[in-house]
């Protein structure tokens, strides 16, 4: 089984508010792996816009992507560009 890791930068003034946890959920979605982002010890399934919500992540907040599966190079390359592209805001 593949699996890649990464860490990601929050740039999106809003943080990850409900528009930006909902896009991301959808986004990971369409792969079969496994995707997970953490804050600190914080772990939570990149599936569940409440869990992605309750992580608090705001504006320059670095999260942990750890990623298992068949396709987890291309889940993280759509992860990473929906971060660089700031969920589509500002």
């Amino acid at each position: 089984m593949d699996a890649v890791e990464a860490t990601l930068e929050i740039k999106n003034r809003l943080g990850l508010h409900l528009r930006a946890a909902s896009a991301l959920a959808e986004t990971v979605r369409r792969f079969k792996s496994v995707v997970k982002i953490a804050i600190g010890e914080n772990e939570v399934d990149a599936r569940s816009v409440i869990n992605l919500m309750m992580l608090g992540a705001s504006m320059g907040t670095r999260l942990k992507l750890r990623i298992e599966g068949p396709d987890a190079q291309a889940a993280l390359e759509a992860v990473r560009k929906l971060f660089e592209n700031r969920f589509g805001e500002d």
